[in-house]
């Protein structure tokens, strides 16, 4: 984890790289390294500077190349940072070989991720998925990280132990994660008892990109006092309300937030708490309409629901923070009535985009909430009358 060093109001100073290759553009590396910082910031870091390389293939060793290290080199010595996060995942030899030459703490994104997981995991099983996570992660690197050991504790009469203590370290990870396995199954054995005596009830589940304002739109809907802050990963445990809306009752759960990059061991390790996503009847796909790039996190939500087998699942889509959009879009030049047309068209785009099944709000000030509540009253009753015909009265 991310250390608190004197001199700095208790934040590391860290150095950013991202490398371009052949199929990628400049400009997706640069908001990948935009979204880095924001990581680095919730794990509690001070960025100084982004690098970007330009590459033919990753270098086996330094991932970056030799000019580069010795650029970052000299940098990191002039203005003394503590660690330098890389934008895509590195071998063990790579770390190793990167704190070798560049003398601080290196960290790839997965690592990054990992550590703000392990600082937000409050439950019994949030804390098992991460540890189970970062063992995962760790061992196809051990090798590495023992070379490099080695090397730091001397060579002669050192290297016959080091390779028995590797062999030692892989069966205890080993162990561990078998033991963090077991413990996982038991736990999700009881949640599947929990979600079967919920009896009858429709389930709604809230999805989407991390940050875009789940935990305050499950606040604004269900009075739940979710945890809600503007950092990544705010919230890990899945929370679960019963709502009303007129007569009829249903469960809303609000889930962990997506990222591009997820390491694909934190989506293994927390399958058994997004099962609340696989077991909805109806998701809904919250996005932060003023962000840039929603789109393309619209795409990786998307992709990360394929991966979880729940992309076929019926869904609304919700596009938050429009408070902020409007914001954005005044400008003094401009008359009113041409930012109200704009909104409009906007709204009617993404309307016939997704055949209707959108609604616009800010789960902040409440507007827009009328409607997201008569959208999901419609929703959740139709899954009511063709699931449970004979409650049809009630409604």
């Amino acid at each position: 984890m991310l250390q608190k060093l004197p001199g700095t109001n208790g934040q590391e100073q860290a150095v950013l790289v991202g490398v371009v290759l052949p199929h990628q553009r400049e400009e997706e590396i640069a908001e990948n390294l935009s979204e880095l910082q924001f990581l680095a910031e919730t794990a509690g870091a001070i960025t100084l500077k982004k690098f970007i390389q330009r590459l033919p293939a990753p270098d086996p060793r330094t991932f970056i190349g030799s000019g580069k290290v010795q650029e970052l080199r000299e940098y990191i010595q002039r203005k003394k940072a503590d660690l330098v996060v890389f934008d895509d995942d590195l071998s063990g030899t790579q770390l190793h070989g990167l704190e070798r030459d560049l003398k601080v703490k290196i960290l790839d994104r997965s690592t990054l991720i990992l550590d703000i997981f392990a600082r937000r995991a409050r439950t019994a099983q949030a804390k098992a998925q991460v540890e189970l996570a970062q063992l995962q992660y760790l061992l196809p690197r051990l090798k590495g990280l023992w070379t490099h050991l080695e090397r730091q504790r001397g060579g002669i009469g050192m290297r016959g132990p080091g390779e028995k203590e590797i062999e030692t370290d892989r069966r205890q990870v080993k162990h561990q994660i078998s033991l963090l396995k077991k413990q996982l199954e038991r736990i999700d054995r009881q949640s599947r008892t929990q979600r079967q005596a919920r009896g009858e009830l429709i389930r709604v589940a809230l999805v989407g990109y991390t940050n875009v304002g789940k935990s305050t739109l499950m606040n604004a809907l269900s009075k739940a006092g979710v945890f809600a802050e503007n950092k990544l990963f705010a919230t890990l445990d899945t929370t679960t309300r019963k709502v009303v809306i007129g007569r009829m009752p249903f469960l809303l759960s609000d889930t962990v937030g997506f990222i591009r990059k997820l390491p694909h061991h934190l989506i293994e390790s927390f399958k058994s708490t997004l099962d609340e996503v696989r077991e909805a009847d109806l998701l809904l796909h919250v996005v932060d309409l003023p962000h840039p790039n929603f789109e393309e996190q619209i795409k990786t939500v998307n992709q990360t629901l394929l991966e979880l087998g729940a992309e076929q699942k019926k869904n609304l889509m919700v596009f938050n923070k429009l408070d902020v959009y409007e914001q954005q879009l005044k400008d003094p030049l401009v008359p009113a009535d041409v930012h109200q047309e704009l909104l409009e068209h906007l709204k009617v785009s993404w309307m016939r985009r997704f055949n209707g099944r959108a609604v616009f709000v800010s789960a902040a000030t409440g507007k827009g909430l009328d409607d997201l509540r008569q959208k999901l009253f419609d929703e959740v009753k139709s899954l009511y009358l063709a699931r449970y015909p004979y409650k049809a009265e009630l409604f």
